[in-house]
């Protein structure tokens, strides 16, 4: 029996390696995603225009616009010269916030008052807005402390320290996370594609009939797709420490042993996707729409908990949810064997429950 899935483990794999377009769709999408996306999907404020409507034209108004131009979000600043020129601007988004200084800024703050000043933000990029706004209002204060003479006897001072990102630098964010992203795509395309390819092929029919059970079919199917998937999770961790500089913290066995129980778990998935495609076609359509909301329901995009409580009771059945925090916390924070279990389990749960499923439909549909 041992011979027999070893037999199916090595046709599969020979499969996948041995035909150069399999080869390239296993190797160039992980390189690409490793270059790309923790350069591109980011979240950071680097780089925006901020447009001014200066009515005021005193010193204290453009001492202020100078140190907003030095701002590591604001790569450029745009002067308006007139309601119309600044509603004309934010509405072909070529700022992303607007500053207006009111006529009587400077001599407000000359007699000792606090002027205002009104800030008009792009509500189609909020998240970007906001974060600048927070620039903004920093750079503010810190003008507002100095004029007033404010010293560290009546300023309070907070000290940040910023545990596990020391730099807040967003590699250090994005990198780990990629592990669960890419290895989840992989693991579901090469399990999705398996046995829709045998049927397309004609080739599904001479396995039902050979000696193999299906439960011994399924296993030579799903054994392939974890060894590539660890190969290219181990290629994204190596580019993060040694590409990107990410410093490893935690334990390569914790990381490891787990991404076997979340591979076994997304392999129950694309079996089961698989067991009931007659094409590659539909195959892929399966794949992608459970891919996008098991991205969207991870936490990679946004908290789990700003999310509705019904809605975070669904995300209990995403792998990527629970591998997401484990390979964030075992690479950045050194997550203890006891942490790791409690994001592990739900996903030996997940892998039982979809390995049945795939199971089933297995012998439902073949």
């Amino acid at each position: 029996m041992l011979h027999r899935i070893v037999t199916l483990i090595v046709k599969e794999l020979q499969v996948l390696l041995t035909d150069r377009q399999s080869r390239i769709i296993l190797i160039v999408p992980v390189v690409l995603q490793l270059l790309l996306f923790p350069k591109a999907a980011t979240l950071e404020v680097k780089n925006n225009t901020l447009g001014v409507y200066d009515r005021d034209n005193g010193r204290e108004s453009v001492e202020l616009i100078q140190r907003f131009a030095k701002a590591q979000a604001f790569s450029n600043v745009l002067f308006f010269h007139g309601e119309g020129e600044r509603t004309k601007a934010v509405n072909n988004q070529d700022v992303l916030l607007a500053v207006e200084f009111p006529e009587d800024f400077s001599r407000k703050l000359a007699a000792g008052s606090s002027p205002s000043l009104q800030v008009i933000l792009d509500g189609r990029r909020s998240n970007s807005g906001q974060i600048a706004l927070g620039y903004l209002q920093d750079i503010i204060t810190d003008y507002m402390q100095q004029r007033t003479g404010a010293t560290a006897a009546n300023v309070s001072t907070m000290v940040v320290r910023n545990w596990f990102n020391p730099n807040l630098d967003y590699f250090w964010f994005i990198v780990p996370s990629l592990i669960a992203l890419i290895t989840n795509i992989s693991t579901l395309v090469i399990t999705a594609l398996s046995v829709a390819r045998e049927r397309e092929q004609g080739t599904f029919d001479q396995l039902l009939v050979s000696p193999l059970t299906p439960g011994m079919i399924m296993l030579g199917k799903a054994v392939p797709a974890v060894i590539v998937s660890v190969a290219q999770g181990s290629i994204i961790l190596l580019g993060g420490v040694f590409l990107y500089h990410v410093p490893f913290q935690g334990s390569l066995l914790l990381l490891y042993a787990s991404m076997l129980v979340y591979i076994i778990a997304l392999v129950g998935f694309g079996l089961a996707i698989s067991s009931i495609c007659a094409t590659q076609q539909q195959a892929f359509l399966g794949i992608f729409s459970f891919i996008m909301p098991a991205v969207l329901l991870s936490g990679y995009t946004s908290p789990v908990e700003n999310m509705p409580q019904w809605l975070q009771i669904i995300t209990w059945i995403n792998p990527l949810r629970h591998f997401n925090v484990i390979a964030k916390g075992v690479y950045l924070k050194d997550m203890g064997a006891a942490e790791v279990l409690s994001n592990a389990w739900p996903l030996a749960v997940i892998a039982i429950l979809t390995l049945g499923l795939a199971n089933w439909a297995f012998r439902q549909f073949r």
